[in-house]
């Protein structure tokens, strides 16, 4: 699978855009679910014609101390779904996430729904996979996943346009969403004064990142931007996760206009060597891998997270 990404789907997805902008019908409604454990946004995407709707990047709840998890998250939003009687017919994720469990098979299982990601989680599945050694058992083909997007495949969500967009960078599979005008983008991008994403993760690549935020950013400046976190940057009082591709090229501490690849790369990587990794990466990565499912049950029928030990070394702070 390629990850080069093209002007003819751009071209696509600004095309989308301005038929949403011209046509409010092709505009969704969009629920956005704040956990705050995990500083992740999950959004509910609804047509108010048909009532059929995705779920993004939904929450599993998890104790790391004690490792059991929860539904608490995932039943807000089967709630806000079933009171306003909405049909699923999508269970997204961006990418396979390193600071939150997926609920995705719990969430398909009360509700139904494709499962889909972005087709370059085979890269994703391969390094991880051997990481954590999970055996011939553990298939590195996508096949967890009921559907894997290419860059520039259309879908539909009732009446609602819909177009994936590959943005690597963060890591080597992540995906944006484009429905009508609203585009949900994943660990891309931050607040304008928060900045932009890590790109340290195994396959993840700061020149690749920049490409792909300025490849979202040549949207039309009225596109709307849902991001997959905050972490409420010093001086602001409240979580904010909603933005305009206006607002980030002309404020984003990162990448605004005027930033130059060469600086942005140096920037990302220097500010990389020092974060620590996140709290439920080991956690998180072993079961997103699967598609949100936990590791097969060994003889006693109970599952186990793998913490493989001094295989993941940090880079020294330069």
């Amino acid at each position: 699978m390629s990850s080069v990404v093209t002007d003819a789907n751009l071209a696509a997805a600004t095309d989308q855009v301005e038929r949403t902008l011209a046509d409010k019908a092709l505009r969704p409604t969009i629920a956005g679910f704040f956990d705050e454990a995990t500083f992740t946004v999950s959004y509910v995407v609804s047509d108010p014609a048909t009532k059929e709707a995705a779920i993004i990047d939904s929450v599993l709840d998890y104790d790391a101390a004690s490792g059991t998890t929860g539904f608490a998250s995932a039943d807000r939003v089967i709630e806000y779904i079933t009171s306003n009687n909405l049909k699923v017919t999508w269970v997204i994720e961006t990418h396979a996430h390193a600071d939150h469990l997926s609920a995705a098979p719990y969430l398909q299982e009360k509700l139904g729904g494709k499962l889909a990601i972005g087709a370059d989680i085979v890269r994703v599945q391969d390094v991880f996979g051997k990481m954590f050694n999970a055996g011939t058992d553990f298939e590195r083909d996508g096949s967890q996943f009921d559907h894997l997007f290419t860059d520039g495949e259309t879908f539909h969500i009732g009446n609602l346009e819909a177009i994936a967009l590959h943005v690597p960078g963060h890591t080597p599979a992540d995906m944006a969403y484009l429905i009508g005008d609203a585009a949900f983008v994943g660990d891309t991008i931050f607040m304008p004064d928060y900045g932009t994403a890590r790109a340290d993760f195994p396959g993840g690549d700061a020149r690749q990142l920049f490409r792909s935020i300025r490849r979202l950013l040549s949207l039309p400046r009225e596109t709307r931007l849902f991001l997959c976190h905050d972490y409420k940057a010093p001086g602001r009082d409240v979580f904010a996760w909603e933005t305009t591709v206006a607002q980030e090229r002309d404020h984003n501490v990162h990448v605004k206009d005027g930033v130059s690849e060469d600086e942005f790369v140096d920037m990302r990587t220097s500010r990389d060597r020092t974060l620590a990794m996140p709290n439920l990466i080991m956690p998180s990565v072993q079961v997103n891998m699967r598609g949100g499912h936990l590791p097969d049950p060994e003889d006693n029928g109970v599952s186990y997270i793998k913490i493989p030990v001094n295989a993941v070394r940090r880079p020294p702070v330069s």
